[in-house]
């Protein structure tokens, strides 16, 4: 059972055994008093069980029909294997009627092999930058003493008291 069906066991228990009533149960609950009654008949007729979704385990109402699935893996795979979902949805409804919105073909995509997710598609390009120990920290990178490099050097004259000292 899910979290939400053990918070209906407990409030449909309370409500079986009159610690509660049934407007209090559908405050806590979030539904109508006679959706909690409801759930209540089933409850007592079939216990636990009653309360357990019969959806569970089946698949979803709408759901693609399997030969819509195969047709269109089929045609992505032929001619759209290296587009994006997106792209291949449109031009699935353009070029061959079959009309899919653009997650499901995401889906069909990625278990098909044919698309891969953002995270699972980008590796890490570099190392990244530690943060410095003390706010404000350079380091110094390339200390080279050519003139070449941001004019710094002998032959030009500067303000520093270092470069002051040494003859020009």
């Amino acid at each position: 059972m899910s979290d939400k069906e053990l918070a209906r066991l407990d409030v449909l228990r309370d409500l079986d055994h009159q610690r509660l009533t049934a407007s209090a149960a559908s405050e806590i609950l979030g539904l109508g008093r006679r959706q909690v009654l409801r759930l209540l008949k089933a409850y007592r007729t079939s216990g636990v069980g009653g309360l357990i979704s019969k959806q569970r385990g089946r698949p979803s109402n709408r759901r693609k029909p399997e030969a819509v699935r195969t047709e269109a893996l089929a045609i992505i795979g032929k001619r759209y294997a290296d587009f994006g979902p997106t792209l291949t949805a449109e031009k699935l409804r353009e070029l061959h009627a079959i009309c899919l919105g653009r997650e499901t073909v995401r889906v069909w995509m990625i278990e098909a092999g044919f698309w891969c997710e953002r995270k699972k598609r980008r590796a890490r390009g570099h190392q990244p930058r530690y943060w410095r120990d003390c706010v404000g920290e350079l380091i110094q990178i390339d200390g080279s003493e050519h003139r070449w490099f941001e004019g710094r050097g002998r032959g030009r004259r500067s303000t520093s008291r270092h470069d002051a000292k040494t003859p020009p």
